[in-house]
């Protein structure tokens, strides 16, 4: 077996997104979402458990071991060529997943996301959520966000992640990271001690389960600005997982704290684009107005979408707008624009008018 190492550089030069490492297989990379196989050995079962072992250290490779599943970040010759790793079981062997994380944090124009992304670091207080799919580029939207407040405004900004994947350098901003397993021993925990730490904005990893997302409204609700993720599809899929979080008994009260809470839900998912190597988001956004808010409280999520559609004056937009706007403009392929919409009808007629 090659070393570790080298599979990984391997990866970064040739700019994939992913490794995965199977016994039996050999490694595989991720390039512009497909899947490519190198001409390293194939892995064995020793092999998966040294690599493991090599990342980690004996004690935390125990860890995976009783709970069968580890997430953890690595380096291998500098901060430039970080990744986000997740070591498993399957079959009862070792799968490990790796995600390249750049240390240069992109823009929101390089990134290709809406300008109204920019005026997110702006508000005073509230939840703003980024949802999306695994490997919808959520955290490197977060990051991004992060790092125009740090280049604009003199907060103290705290980041609960899973693990920690963008590293943070102060800039006008006081910013603390705090990893999960490690820093703090789950999301809840950290975030229980977070409001005695006086931070102006909260950055949690990923709204997971009861106790997190109780604890991440209470702090959007107390003068705090929160970002957090979701891995939904769509605003108003999105409102209705955190409100489904809670038991039966308590989604009233859960809905008005949201409705009070919430300022906006961006929801993106990636493309391969036809015009140059790479990826590019679709994007769906909402944005907490006060029919949003009526429609929150009074449980009439499935408004939602048609409040989105018909304002788009103030900055907001469905995916399937995106979408079609992403192929007019040449960066996506037709086929897969229609593939991927919501409805394929719609989609074709959108794309129609658009190109008008």
């Amino acid at each position: 077996m090659a070393d570790i190492r080298s599979v990984l550089v391997e990866a970064v030069e040739k700019e994939a997104s992913d490794v995965h490492i199977n016994v039996g297989l050999r490694p595989i990379l991720r390039i512009n979402t497909e899947l490519v196989n190198t001409e390293f050995p194939v892995i064995t079962d020793n092999d998966a458990k040294d690599i493991v072992i090599s990342l980690v250290g004996q004690e935390r490779f125990e860890k995976l071991e009783l709970r069968r599943d580890l997430d953890f970040s690595t380096s291998i010759t500098d901060p430039d060529q970080r990744f986000r790793v997740n070591a498993h079981y399957q079959r009862d062997t070792i799968g490990i997943s790796f995600r390249l994380i750049s240390d240069r944090i992109p823009s929101v124009e390089e990134l290709n996301l809406p300008e109204k992304m920019k005026d997110f670091a702006d508000l005073p207080r509230g939840l703003v959520l980024v949802t999306g799919h695994t490997g919808a580029g959520k955290s490197t939207t977060l990051a991004s966000t992060i790092n125009l407040i740090n280049s604009k405004y003199s907060k103290r900004i705290i980041t609960i992640e899973d693990p920690i994947e963008y590293w943070l350098t102060n800039n006008k901003c006081m910013i603390e990271q705090r990893e999960v397993g490690s820093d703090c021993p789950n999301f809840a925990t950290g975030l229980r001690h977070v409001l005695r730490q006086d931070p102006d904005i909260i950055m949690v990893g990923e709204m997971r389960d009861l106790e997190t997302t109780s604890f991440t409204l209470t702090a959007a609700e107390t003068g705090h600005l929160v970002f957090s993720t979701l891995h939904t599809v769509n605003a108003s899929q999105s409102i209705e997982r955190v409100i489904d979080i809670y038991p039966a008994n308590q989604q009233t009260q859960a809905r008005t704290m949201l409705a009070n809470a919430l300022q906006a839900v961006v929801s993106q998912t990636l493309f391969r684009r036809v015009d140059q190597p790479g990826m590019v988001p679709g994007t769906e956004i909402l944005l907490c107005t006060s029919a949003v808010r009526n429609c929150i409280r009074e449980n009439r999520i499935y408004e939602i979408p048609n409040i989105i559609e018909t304002s788009r004056r103030f900055g907001m937009h469905l995916m399937d707008n995106s979408i079609a706007e992403l192929c007019v403009n040449g960066l996506i392929d037709r086929e897969e624009a229609i593939l991927r919409s919501n409805n394929r009808g719609k989609m074709e007629k959108l794309l129609r008018q658009t190109a008008k």
